[in-house]
């Protein structure tokens, strides 16, 4: 098969979930024997040369088109007054990339396209766009390319819960005005799709609330576990705690925040000794400028498996957000024992007390630090099971061959007279 994957950046390096998540089912299905062209927004934050990657070889051809994705208070100002668009998704709309679409799917007749895989939300107004600029011509009716969606969030509930839990009450009636946008785009774009795969099973859920057409298929996130290997070179540090994250993601911000605020305090003033390292690419100048005893910020890390080999505990404290985190999976591979919220651990394959930790509140979180501090916490095997877990449900191959199967079966012609997905609301 050919696959034509629209990114909303360049997925290289692959250093954070979003990235290593399209990056690694992109090199998977090279490795597989298909043909990937992927078509990328390369923004001004993530920004990478045409080459970036060439190393996957000659079945893999990347497609880049500039476009200036930062925020811009002005632009925020117009969209929230004259827009009825999101603004995190109008940043990535763009008519140059529109273009580069309709000549990959219809100028290329040596090598058509099989399948087209839109990589999240930010990229989800390009079907309306796409099948708007077919209305009225013979393409309309001749399309028959697969479109699928990879949704790696329902970005309304991540905006819903940040709204919820935000004391200040202009941001708090911004992020509303968000929360409120996007579940309207996501119900109108979302059910354009001809499958949808959700990265987790209550997402997939909410997916069919939003009335989704069938297919919702549940595919998770995978990990090239080639690429995290356990370093038998480097020892981990006593008494350390550690988080990492992108910290440009306001859930981790949220998290970190709520840790730092009403779990360390007390924590630390009982066990002053133990450490606390954070990592995370593009930390707010309030985390950069963090006076807290024992906590060490250490920005961008160019290896998240070494990182988290250096130190103990894994903490995942996420209040919002949706999706799955594959730095826990990445950690579990490690064999790491991770301490994470519910809602931090959603949608993966993982028990409490058998391979992971989940505790909610904070005198839950403080209860097990402690005990964990006492040296009472069995994490030997917590991290055993963990790494097995990540090896028998997450390798990357298997992924992969899931999304295979769900382009092999969108390719069958469906039946006569089955109905057509929906119409827009």
């Amino acid at each position: 098969m050919h696959i034509l994957q629209l990114c909303p950046r360049v997925p290289f390096p692959p250093h954070d979930g979003g990235a290593i998540a399209m990056y690694d089912v992109a090199a998977g299905l090279v490795q597989a024997g298909h043909r990937v062209t992927l078509l990328a927004i390369n923004t001004p934050k993530h920004r990478q040369p045409a080459d970036a990657l060439a190393h996957l070889g000659p079945n893999m051809r990347l497609v880049t088109v500039e476009v200036d994705t930062d925020i811009s208070a002005v632009r925020a100002l117009k969209n929230y007054f004259f827009s009825r668009q999101p603004y995190n998704v109008e940043r990535f709309i763009s008519m140059d990339v529109l273009g580069k679409l309709a000549e990959l799917l219809f100028d290329d007749q040596e090598e058509p396209i099989s399948v087209v895989q839109f990589e999240g939300t930010f990229v989800a107004a390009y079907i309306e766009l796409l099948r708007r600029g077919m209305e009225g011509t013979a393409m309309e009716d001749d399309f028959q390319i697969p479109l699928v969606l990879r949704a790696h969030n329902i970005e309304n509930t991540i905006w819903h819960k940040l709204a919820r839990w935000e004391k200040n009450p202009l941001k708090r009636l911004l992020l509303r005005t968000m929360a409120t946008r996007l579940e309207k785009f996501e119900r109108r774009y979302l059910r354009q799709f001809d499958a949808v795969a959700a990265i987790t099973e209550a997402d997939a859920d909410r997916l069919r609330a939003l009335h989704c057409p069938e297919p919702v298929v549940f595919i998770p996130a995978g990990v090239e576990l080639s690429r995290v290997q356990i370093d038998h070179a480097i020892q981990s540090k006593q008494r350390t705690l550690f988080m990492i994250g992108s910290l440009d993601w306001l859930p981790n911000q949220e998290g970190v925040d709520w840790l730092l605020r009403e779990v360390w305090p007390a924590f630390h003033a009982e066990f002053p000794e133990v450490e606390l390292h954070i990592a995370g690419r593009n930390a707010p100048a309030h985390l950069l400028n963090l006076k807290a005893d024992n906590v060490f910020m250490h920005g961008f890390v160019e290896s998240a498996p070494a990182f988290m080999q250096q130190y103990g505990l894994m903490l995942v404290p996420l209040l919002s957000g949706g999706g799955m985190r594959v730095k826990i999976i990445e950690g579990m591979a490690l064999g790491k024992a991770i301490l994470s919220t519910g809602l931090g651990a959603e949608g993966i394959a993982v028990r409490d007390g058998h391979d992971i930790i989940v505790r909610d509140s904070p005198a839950e979180w403080l209860a097990f630090l402690r005990t964990w501090a006492r040296g009472e916490a069995n994490l030997g095997e917590i991290g055993t099971n963990a790494a097995r877990t990540a090896a028998d449900v997450y390798d990357n191959r298997r992924v992969v061959q899931r999304f295979v199967d769900l382009y092999e079966r969108l390719l069958v012609p469906a039946p006569a007279g089955t109905p057509a997905h929906s119409p827009p609301a």
